[in-house]
């Protein structure tokens, strides 16, 4: 009979980073990635962060600014790289960039980046304190 491994998970980590592959159910009608499907996979993405600094349920309140600086085409390798960069009383502040990898190459770029509010929520659905994030977790 195997045992399951199971490690602390460091809190302190303030980044999640997830990986896609562009395929065609996720392209729009130039065989580049969809917005709507970008945008999702970076809400994803700032969920998983937020959910891990503050283990809580944890719902978006606010997308600021996203910036789609490149087309990613289909057949791509897209990174997205979640970080809580602010924390209010019971909200996180989660900056999600997304970057493209070409297959045949090993170079990426910055495709699109976007911020997130994410609040966390006790079990009755009420906003709920989380743990504030140290200055030198901010810099690291």
């Amino acid at each position: 009979m195997s045992r399951a491994i199971s490690e602390p998970f460091n809190r302190c980590a303030t980044e999640t980073r997830m990986a896609f592959t562009v395929f065609p159910g996720s392209t729009n009608h130039y065989d580049t990635l969809f917005g709507g499907t970008a945008m999702a996979w970076m809400d994803q993405a700032a969920f998983i962060c937020a959910t891990r600094w503050c283990r809580r349920k944890v719902v978006t309140v606010h997308i600021g600014e996203i910036d789609f600086r490149h087309a990613i085409p289909e057949g791509s390798i897209v990174e997205l790289v979640a970080r809580v960069v602010k924390t209010g009383r019971s909200s996180m502040t989660v900056c999600v960039e997304m970057f493209v990898e070409p297959m045949d190459r090993e170079d990426r770029l910055l495709a699109t980046s976007g911020e997130f509010v994410m609040v966390a929520l006790d079990s009755l659905g009420q906003p709920v304190a989380v743990t504030p994030l140290e200055r030198s977790e901010m810099n690291a």
